[in-house]
């Protein structure tokens, strides 16, 4: 077989193949094996004629054309692994030559995949959580703790928020009652705002056996209600004096306040470090996206789509939910999934194209360690030989994508070192303590999943 390539306009080309007779043969006499096990002869069981007898019966023009279906995928398969093409679609096949005899000769166009402008991609900026807290922070986490063991003491002065008030509750919509909102001696704590817009700015500044009357709309309706409001009394929550003492008594995880504190600080911090971490890669790769102006194929984009459907499809099935039951519970319908899934794809193909670009312009390059590396970290997940993952990339011919994904995880490591990383003040974070190790920029070497998430 021979194979030429020949570029074309907007990101296809053409792969022009020629088979020689002689190789084509084979093909032949494979598609008589297949013909035999289909066409019954008398006193031959099927798959048992010789092919002599057979083509005697039905001609050489089925087992030809048998052939040149059977085939043309495998030759265009090599001519694509020769060339290194880099297909997004299913090529358009045109058979010029060897339909009844001869040589067989056919093209390919294809569609690749475009490679696309990053202008800027090495001073990216993004934004992420600083997990260090502030006093206020710490202070407030404690105070709200110590609320927990806080007492209710009645006091004689108006209500203020964050104060407890006793009160008889009735709320009336064209003098019938409004369900929910008639009670006796409900115990509410000012600034909740859980009754209705407003409700708690009456509260403020009342006393005990005021009568407030008033109208607001109850939360969660349209409608406006007349309210009657009467307070029984004020209470202050007085929160306990914070000493070892009290610590101990009561958080006996901690010996002392200074603990206390200290753990309430590690707490907030790795909160949002957490935080930071799960939103690293989204927003590095949201704003690496947001520097590509080319539109992304529309093939690559359904392509895309589709897997993210039927992934999703997939997920309900192992819950036990249907698609239907799903769309009935949240409202949606099946244009605003789609549409949903679709903006999805559309950015997970830009970041595609957006992270080979990167590789490319910083000649990312992946080598045999990193193969076999990859290979055995897929066979421990999958319970397999890592020789045995290997050959079964190989038998799919999936070595080439698997070496694309490689460079994409390396381009994202490369770009996740490389981005200025700042909290919301614009202060810059410790892109060691972010990434969850200590290195130096210039060593890349980590095991990290960036590729799949990406």
């Amino acid at each position: 077989m021979k194979s030429t390539l020949e570029p074309l306009e907007g990101n296809k080309i053409k792969l022009s193949v020629e088979v020689e007779d002689a190789e084509f043969a084979k093909d032949i006499d494979a598609a008589f094996r297949k013909l035999a096990l289909e066409v019954r002869l008398p006193g031959f069981r099927p798959g048992k004629a010789p092919r002599k007898i057979l083509e005697a019966r039905i001609g050489l023009g089925p087992a030809r054309e048998q052939a040149l279906r059977d085939a043309i995928p495998q030759y265009l398969a090599k001519a694509v692994r020769e060339h290194e093409v880099d297909l997004i679609a299913a090529p358009d096949l045109e058979i010029t030559g060897g339909a009844e005899d001869g040589v067989v000769t056919f093209d390919a166009t294809c569609d690749i995949r475009p490679v696309v402008a990053v202008p800027g991609y090495a001073g990216l900026r993004i934004e992420l959580p600083n997990p260090t807290a502030s006093d206020a922070e710490v202070q407030d986490a404690m105070d709200s703790e110590r609320r927990r063991h806080g007492t209710l003491t009645v006091v004689e002065r108006p209500a203020a928020k964050g104060d407890f008030v006793t009160m008889d509750l009735e709320a009336h919509r064209e003098g019938e009652p409004v369900a929910g909102l008639n009670t006796e001696d409900w115990l509410y704590e000012v600034g909740r705002g859980w009754v209705a817009e407003g409700f708690d700015d009456h509260l403020i500044g009342s006393t005990a056996n005021d009568t407030l009357t008033f109208t607001a709309t109850p939360s969660g309706t349209a409608e406006a209600a007349d309210f009657t409001v009467k307070i029984g009394n004020v209470q202050e929550l007085v929160l306990p004096e914070t000493t070892d003492e009290w610590v101990a008594d009561n958080l006996p995880e901690h010996e002392s306040v200074e603990a206390w504190t200290q753990s309430v600080r590690d707490r907030i911090a790795a909160v949002r470090l957490n935080q930071g971490r799960q939103a690293l890669i989204d927003r590095a790769t949201t704003a690496l996206a947001a520097l590509v102006d080319e539109e992304p194929p529309q093939a690559m984009v359904d392509q895309e789509l589709q897997a993210r459907v039927e992934n999703f499809v997939k997920d309900l099935q192992t819950r036990g939910i249907s698609v239907d039951q799903w769309m009935s519970a949240t409202g949606q319908d099946a244009n605003t999934l789609v549409e949903t899934f679709r903006e999805q794809a559309t950015k997970a193909v830009v970041v595609d194209l957006a992270l080979r670009a990167v590789a490319e312009a910083e000649q990312v390059e992946v080598d045999e360690s990193d193969i076999e590396s990859e290979y055995a970290r897929i066979a421990m997940r999958a319970g397999m030989k890592s020789k045995d993952v290997r050959k079964a990339y190989e038998k799919n011919d999936a070595v080439f994508d698997l070496v694309a994904q490689l460079r994409k995880s390396k381009a994202l490591d490369w770009l996740l070192h490389h981005i200025e990383i700042v909290d919301e003040a614009g202060q810059a974070l410790d892109r060691d303590l972010i990434l969850g190790h200590t290195h130096d920029d210039d060593d890349h070497d980590h095991d990290h999943d960036h590729a799949e998430e990406a």
